[in-house]
């Protein structure tokens, strides 16, 4: 019985290829994606060989884009953003209109159509964040204000292409192209009714996923994590990204990226997100790696040769002009020179944008094969030389400094826009961090250290653990548990200190490490004592619920609870009742 393989052949040569000349690549001190790019160039119907089929690779690169947009929108950070507005907005969409407004005037001085201009500028005018985050994460500058400026302009252009993506399909008729998938719209409107329908139709998306997503997918999602699999959770973090994707394109006729792109930021605000992002992180990297080698076999080296002149204006046009037309906006802000020189080299490239955006206008009959490939050589060129144009800033920024009145007049008069950019920053950082503790209960290792009565679990138990607290706070004199009441939780203390009264008189008090309430759960007694709060305290909570759930799939620390209650019962009965807040009848 013979069986078809071209698609595992098409995953298994992809990626052999793909780590054999990442490798190389990143040995010549080049970004892997270089590599990636070569690997399909080797595989693809251009160069003599092994041919990978193509309609393959391309539906897997396209599982690629939306885990790649998925990514983007589960770290997209709108503080961070704010903080840099001033800078990053204006610059950024100044510098995307007069990149692609050079483009397409290139484009028409080689005689091609407008629409095919359109797309080529279009292509050319956005960075690549994947390349720019790996480079300042190579320099150790990734938090710092100029890296944070950096990232902010290249999240202003991801923003406005996302907006291109959506408005593109919508004009492909007008612009001379023939309508493909997602442009049928236009075909029987005009173009003003079909933006209209159009930006209608996101609008329902947007208001969907940012006020039902919120709701439900994060709750689905803490569901699953309490399950304690590693692979469910994973299994629901991939179906979350390709089903709402898949279902935005077929219910609202976006793209598949722009789909993935809102169920990252759906998922951005839970608690969850990290986790989400960090099993979901192999997945990106490995369709992301199949993205890129499916782009380098639409890439025909010949073009080297038969279009050199076009080839170094679209290089050309990346790395300088782009980066000219940067640093130029920058200082006209009055921010710093060292600013300007790091935007400007992170400017200084293209990539994952330009190729979707390119394959767009391709698929639409706005671009033909030459200029998609234009598109590619630029790519290519541009992620070589890029990390020569941040050597070059260093040496720059070094020289600029070691000369007096350079420095005076381009860094130190310049330093109140930065200042204020820091500020912003560090405000929103303080902001994201009390948000942070707000829903944080403990870590894991932080639960094992503080309760020793966890300490026999495993880490992926007591992982599972964590996620069923809830934060609970109290002011000073708050009444906690009311003698007589049902016990419903457990009590963790995390901050501060609880007073244990028994008809009225104190018996003791508790703080930091210490825990309450778990007697009277495994019992199903009442409570005995009153417990209030002497200061403003933090505790985590567990629900009975999940208490008795929790203990039927690790009854190793019932076991630990009845030493500790077979304990107890040795001490004076008040002492005992107070230190459980039960009944005494329980133990």
């Amino acid at each position: 019985m013979t069986h078809d393989v071209s698609l595992i052949a098409a995953v298994a040569v992809s990626l052999a290829l793909a780590f054999g000349f990442g490798f190389l690549a990143q040995w010549l001190r080049l970004p892997p994606l270089v590599g990636y790019l070569a690997a399909g160039v080797v595989v693809g119907p251009f160069v003599p060989g092994y041919e990978v089929d193509g309609s393959l690779a391309g539906q897997l690169a396209e599982i690629g884009i939306m885990l790649m947009m998925f990514g983007v929108g589960l770290h997209f950070s709108i503080s961070d953003l704010l903080a840099v507005r001033r800078l990053a907005i204006f610059g950024a969409v100044g510098q995307i209109v007069i990149a692609t407004a050079v483009g397409t005037g290139l484009a028409l001085a080689w005689g091609w159509s407008l629409g095919a201009g359109l797309v080529l500028g279009l292509s050319l005018s956005v960075a690549s964040t994947v390349v720019l985050l790996r480079a300042l994460e190579s320099r150790n500058a990734l938090t710092s204000t100029n890296g944070r400026i950096a990232v902010g302009w290249l999240i202003v252009e991801d923003l406005a292409m996302v907006l291109i993506l959506v408005l593109l399909p919508a004009m492909v008729e007008t612009l001379g192209g023939s309508a493909g998938p997602g442009a049928h719209a236009g075909s029987d409107h005009g173009l003003l009714l079909t933006l209209f329908i159009t930006l209608a139709k996101v609008s329902i998306l947007v208001g969907v996923a940012l006020t039902v997503g919120p709701r439900v997918l994060p709750w689905l999602l803490r569901q699953v994590a309490r399950t304690g699999s590693r692979e469910l959770f994973t299994l629901a973090v991939l179906a979350m990204a390709l089903g709402i994707a898949f279902t935005a394109a077929a219910l609202f006729d976006v793209s598949f990226a722009l789909g993935a792109f809102f169920a990252g930021l759906v998922l951005n605000k839970s608690e969850l997100s990290h986790k989400a992002a960090t099993n979901s992180l192999p997945l990106q990297d490995a369709f992301g790696v199949l993205f890129f080698v499916s782009v380098g076999m639409l890439f025909d080296p010949s073009i080297l040769i038969r279009e050199p002149a076009m080839v170094a204006g679209v290089v050309g046009l990346v790395v300088i002009g782009k980066s000219a037309v940067a640093l130029a906006i920058v200082l006209l802000l009055r921010y710093p020179m060292s600013t300007a020189l790091t935007v400007a080299a992170a400017l200084a490239q293209i990539g994952e944008f330009s190729f979707i955006l390119g394959g767009l206008g391709l698929a639409y009959g706005l671009l033909d094969i030459e200029g998609f490939n234009l598109v590619l050589a630029g790519a290519l060129f541009s992620i070589i030389l890029n990390p020569l144009a941040f050597a070059a800033v260093d040496q720059l920024s070094a020289w600029i400094r070691s000369r007096p009145q350079l420095n005076r007049r381009f860094e130190e008069q310049r330093a109140t826009g930065l200042e204020q950019v820091q500020a912003e920053l560090e405000a929103a950082r303080a902001q994201a961090e009390l948000r942070a503790a707000a829903i944080k209960t403990f870590t894991p290792e932080e639960l094992a250290a503080q309760f020793p009565l966890f300490a026999d679990l495993t880490p992926e138990q007591r992982e599972a653990l964590v996620l069923h607290f809830q934060p609970h706070t109290a002011e000073p004199g708050e009444r906690i548990i009311r003698a007589g009441a049902l016990a419903d939780a457990l009590y963790l203390i995390s901050k501060g200190e609880v007073e244990v009264t028994v008809d009225g008189q104190q018996i003791s008090t508790r703080g930091p490490g210490e825990l309450f309430g778990e007697m009277a759960l495994l019992t199903g007694g009442r409570r005995s004592a009153d417990i209030t709060a002497l200061d403003y305290s933090r505790f985590a909570m567990l629900s009975g619920r999940d208490f008795h759930r929790f203990l039927r799939r690790y009854p190793e620390i019932r076991a630990n609870i009845t030493a500790l209650a077979a304990e107890r019962s040795r001490q004076p009965a008040a002492q005992a009742a107070a230190f459980s807040v039960d009944d005494p009848k329980a133990s």
